[in-house]
């Protein structure tokens, strides 16, 4: 493998309107891959809760994600802020990009305006009843959720209040230590439908800003609990995040805006 002697480099705040909010996500769009050791030292080397990696594949783009320690299987914000670039960076012609996901399939995101919605597939969710529950999610928040689901990756707890949420102070060494990617805490909003709060000490990052794979966990919730299918959404996080989201049963429409930060290059030499 011949490496590049620069890779082009861009900084998109995803999920907000404005910079120094919504989540921030490295894009590298490459010719080719590179090895994973080296995706992973500059996932490392970024410290973002994600780094993307595109490689095109005829008008379409092959994509793979890297946080600080880990390749994850999905990743919203930085396949967001990936589309962001394309579209608004690099003048990708066509209104939707298909990205392909060695783990998560074909996912799309459609431009509509200033918006971009993703369309993921939908997670299945398992409830864990009170027999069931241990009490190391409660370990995890310091309260007794008021139900509690498993993801295909993560675990969801269902707190009473907006208020609750936004006081929590986890254990982040007690989150660490579930088996799981993440914990997701969610309740309804005061102001969104529902809001939420991620965690992620196993992917390096103790709380994720804005974390769109998490909403097809939530979404399904909140749609058979509330009856409807489109939503507002906030993720509480210090930065904050603002998505709109719609449920199609198999499928996740999750929308937000993002910011261009910064533009850069790599120097491999």
């Amino acid at each position: 493998m011949i490496l590049p002697q620069k890779i082009k480099i861009y900084q998109v705040d995803a999920f907000t309107d404005k910079l120094f909010s919504g989540n921030p996500a490295a894009v590298c769009v490459l010719d080719s891959w590179l090895s994973e050791e080296l995706m992973q030292a500059i996932g490392t080397e970024n410290n973002l809760s994600e780094t993307a990696f595109l490689v095109p594949k005829g008008s379409d783009f092959e994509i793979r994600w890297f946080t600080p320690n880990v390749e994850v299987d999905l990743c919203g914000h930085a396949t967001l802020a990936s589309a962001f670039v394309l579209f608004n960076v690099l003048n990708y012609p066509s209104p939707v990009i298909k990205f392909y996901s060695r783990n998560s399939g074909l996912l799309t995101v459609e431009k509509k305006e200033e918006m971009l919605f993703l369309d993921f597939p939908t997670d299945t969710l398992t409830a864990i009843t009170e027999e069931q529950q241990n009490t190391a999610v409660e370990k995890c928040i310091g309260i007794k959720p008021i139900a509690l689901y498993k993801g295909k990756a993560d675990y969801m707890a269902v707190i009473d209040s907006e208020s609750t949420l936004r006081s929590l102070q986890p254990d982040m060494r007690a989150v660490g230590k579930l088996n799981a990617r993440g914990l997701i805490v969610t309740a309804k909003g005061d102001e969104a439908d529902f809001v939420s709060r991620f965690f992620g000490p196993q992917s390096g990052v103790d709380e994720d800003p804005v974390t769109g794979s998490a909403h097809t966990t939530l979404l399904p919730f909140w749609a058979a609990k509330a009856g409807k299918n489109k939503f507002t959404a906030k993720q509480l996080s210090q930065r904050g995040g603002l998505l709109s989201c719609e449920f199609k049963n198999d499928r996740c429409i999750i929308g937000g805006k993002a910011r261009l930060y910064m533009i850069g290059e790599i120097n491999l030499n």
